[in-house]
C-alpha cells in the first residue's frame, strides 16, 4: 500500500478538475431525477400501490432506471484509470515512483468510488421529500444504498480492469459496458429459464434479484459476497496486469 494517499489525491483531484466527474454526475442526476420524479407522479395516482410496493423500493431496483445509468457511468468513471496513462507516457512515471502496485491500484479504483458515492449523495434529498409525504423506513433506505455501494465497487473494479486492458478509454468504455451489460443480461435468465441450475446461477448473478433483496430491507450475506468477489477478482487481476508492467 506504500503511495496510495498521493495517487488518491492525484487521482481524485484529475476527476474533478477535468469536466468527466461533473458531466458523469450531472447526466446521472438528472436521469434520477427524472425517474424519482416519475415514481411520486405514479404512486401518487395509484396510493393503493403503496402498501405492497413504496416509492422507495421502486427507486431502489423496481425499474431499469436504476440499472441503465450504472450500466454506462461506471466503466465511464474507470475508463481513464490506466488508459489515459499509457496513452499519455505518464505510465512510466508512475512505474517508477515509490508507489507500490497494490497501492496504486486501489487509489485509482477508491477514487472512482469516491466519486461514485458524491454522484448518489445527493439522492437522499429524495428520501426527505417521500419522509414530508409519509412514512418512511430508514433502514429499508440504508439497505438500498448498501445495495447500490455494493454493486458500484463490483462494476468500478471491472471497469479499471478494462481500462488497464487497453490504450485507448473509448475501448476501456466499450468493454466496460460489454462486460457489465453482460451481467445484466445474464441476470435476466432467473426470468425466463425453468427451475435447476441455470436459473439458480443467473438469479445468484443477477443484480435486478439482488436489488430488489435490499429494497425491501432483506440483507443477503450471499449477495454481499457476490459483490465483494466480484470487486476483489478484478482488482487483483489488474494488479497483475500493472506488474507485469512493472518487471516486463
Amino acid at each position: 500500500m506504500r503511495g496510495f494517499w498521493p495517487v488518491y489525491k492525484r487521482e481524485l483531484f484529475a476527476m474533478f478538475v477535468t469536466p468527466l466527474a461533473w458531466v458523469i454526475i450531472v447526466v446521472f442526476l438528472v436521469i434520477q431525477g427524472l425517474h424519482f420524479s416519475l415514481l411520486l407522479g405514479h404512486f401518487a395516482r395509484q396510493p393503493d400501490v403503496v402498501a405492497d410496493h413504496g416509492p422507495v423500493q421502486a427507486f431502489f431496483g423496481g425499474t431499469i432506471f436504476l440499472y441503465l445509468p450504472l450500466l454506462i457511468l461506471c466503466p465511464g468513471l474507470t475508463m481513464r484509470a490506466f488508459a489515459e496513462e499509457r496513452r499519455s507516457g505518464t505510465i512510466e512515471t508512475l512505474m517508477t515512483a515509490p508507489v507500490s502496485t497494490t497501492g496504486l491500484v486501489l487509489a485509482k479504483w477508491l477514487a472512482a468510488v469516491t466519486t461514485y458515492v458524491a454522484m448518489w449523495a445527493p439522492t437522499v434529498l429524495y428520501m426527505a421529500v417521500i419522509r414530508k409525504t409519509g412514512d418512511l423506513d430508514w433502514n429499508v433506505v440504508g439497505t438500498g444504498y448498501l445495495g447500490v455501494f455494493g454493486v458500484g465497487c463490483s462494476y468500478l473494479a471491472l471497469g479499471t480492469l478494462m481500462s488497464a486492458m487497453t490504450r485507448s478509454q473509448l475501448m476501456a468504455l466499450v468493454l466496460g459496458m460489454l462486460v457489465t451489460v453482460g451481467l445484466f443480461v445474464i441476470g435476466i435468465g432467473e426470468m425466463v429459464l425453468d427451475d435447476g441450475w441455470a436459473r439458480d446461477f443467473c438469479s445468484y448473478v443477477s443484480v435486478w434479484s439482488q436489488m430488489d433483496d435490499f429494497s425491501k430491507g432483506i440483507v443477503d450475506l450471499r449477495r454481499i459476497a457476490f459483490d465483494t468477489t466480484m470487486t476483489a477478482l478484478p482488482l487483483f487481476a489488474t494488479v497483475r496486469i500493472v506488474d507485469a508492467w512493472r518487471w516486463g
